[in-house]
């Protein structure tokens, strides 16, 4: 017979208590415990969830490092390179995958286009959100069609493994693990111990029969995936589908991943039709002007192996309300304080009385430290509100000592720069280490320190 009992779980880090408590002990946060009955099974109870020739009473043994057997599973395709990627290469068989985002940025669309153009793959989309109808209407928009796509609109996780079964799927798409529930456990779907029992269950499926899932998951306010964070650390891949409403790209970052880099990223363009690859971000991140403006600065950045040139932006003007302010879109707020203070302390600028706003174009996020020059020099042309040549881009690192720090890949960047025609790149005198100045058609600049910077280009 099965038992129930009375449990509180931490709605931010799942930690259970056998009674309430004001303040978590675990994440230190207060009035975070709500009550939830948990359904005990007995041993008999609960079903193979899913065929196997494994038994389950049998328990696994211990084996030395140097027996054991590896074998070559190779990763799987993935149609488009930008999700290729960011996975590492493809999608690894047996993988379990988080794919988390803001309401209405495109998960599901970027979900059902993956299950609609792996036409070599049977394919189960599960849907807890959306009818049938619905998933068909977007996958008309699409406009892809493919005979190996089953769609199941279930929130039991026992009902989907049976459909497991008798389907035998290649690839489960999960949407959305929050709206999933077991009968093994008496709360309300989407509760601390609802998501993080499905989500060991697919684990479990994932990992005996080599079959990889996708789980998309929903955000809090403060943009964290939603339920306990021992749901990130149980899968293999968390993947962050980042964006602004009033943008149409979409960025795709690995926060986790076991198979491959965390430092790539993807950039998508939500377009009627769904999302379509940006393959050459840089022609997207740069306005092309008549006139040069003031305040405007082309920066070589990298987002991992993949070089890209973006455009900063700053404004510096008179404080109106006597108080200074700082404003960053896209970059670290931090940064441009430490930024600010070295202009002033080491290079005489006077800018502690007047506000400066910074934004980096196309509504990305940049974290690369190669960008400090290039916003800078933005800077100081907004104040004294001389343009930039149009024809001249930036890599380097600003030190707290007014000193330009080498970047890497520093060959990338300037490759990228001449594709893109420009005429000079200005980077750190210590990257010039190695590098063979005549073999490119740009002009390659250098200097040490912020004042060499301003001779270069305002003279």
């Amino acid at each position: 017979m099965s038992k129930t009992k009375v449990t509180f779980f931490c709605q931010n880090c799942g930690a259970p208590s056998a009674k309430w408590i004001g303040k978590c002990p675990s994440c230190n946060e207060w009035n975070t415990y709500v009550e939830e009955v948990v359904h005990k099974e007995s041993k008999n109870d609960r079903l193979q969830l899913f065929s196997g020739n494994k038994n389950p009473k049998q328990s696994n043994k211990s084996i030395l490092l140097q027996d054991v057997g590896l074998q070559d599973f190779p990763r799987i395709a993935v149609p488009g390179k930008e999700l290729t990627r960011v996975l590492g290469g493809g999608i690894v068989p047996g993988s379990l995958v988080l794919f988390g985002g803001e309401p209405g940025i495109g998960k599901s669309t970027l979900m059902l286009q993956l299950a609609l153009r792996l036409k070599n793959l049977k394919i189960l989309y599960v849907s807890g959100e959306e009818s049938e109808q619905q998933i068909k209407m977007r996958a008309e928009r699409i406009g892809v069609t493919t005979d190996n796509c089953f769609i199941l609109q279930e929130t039991n996780t026992q009902n989907i493994f049976q459909q497991i079964v008798e389907i035998e799927p290649q690839l489960v798409i999960i949407d959305s693990i929050q709206t999933l529930h077991t009968s093994y456990i008496d709360s309300s779907p989407g509760s601390v111990s609802q998501v993080r029992e499905c989500a060991a269950e697919f684990l479990r499926f994932a990992k005996e029969t080599n079959t990889p899932v996708f789980m998309i998951g929903h955000i809090t306010k403060e943009g964290s995936i939603a339920g306990p964070k021992v749901l990130e650390h149980m899968v293999d891949t968390v993947l962050q589908f980042e964006g602004d409403r009033n943008h149409i790209y979409r960025l795709l970052r690995a926060t986790k991943n076991r198979f491959g880099s965390t430092n790539e990223m993807g950039i998508y363009e939500m377009n009627g039709d769904g999302l379509r690859e940006v393959t050459n971000p840089s022609e997207i991140l740069i306005t092309a002007r008549d006139t040069p403006t003031s305040g405007v600065a082309i920066s070589a950045t990298m987002e991992g192996n993949r070089p890209m040139l973006i455009e900063t932006q700053a404004l510096v003007s008179s404080a109106a309300y006597g108080t200074p302010q700082r404003s960053s879109t896209g970059f670290d707020l931090r940064r441009l304080s430490m930024l600010l203070a070295v202009l002033e302390k080491r290079c005489g600028f006077r800018l502690g009385v007047k506000d400066v706003f910074i934004n980096i174009a196309g509504g990305i996020r940049v974290e690369d430290p190669g960008i400090d020059l290039a916003l800078v020099c933005a800077i100081l042309s907004s104040n004294e509100d001389m343009p930039i040549p149009q024809d001249v881009c930036f890599a380097g690192e600003v030190g707290l000592t007014g000193e330009i720090r080498p970047v890497n890949r520093i060959e990338q960047r300037i490759s990228e720069a001449e594709k893109l025609g420009f005429k000079k790149i200005i980077l750190s005198s210590y990257n010039l280490k190695g590098i063979n100045v005549n073999s490119y058609k740009i002009k390659i600049l250098s200097a040490a320190k912020m004042e060499e910077v301003f001779s270069l280009i305002f003279g």
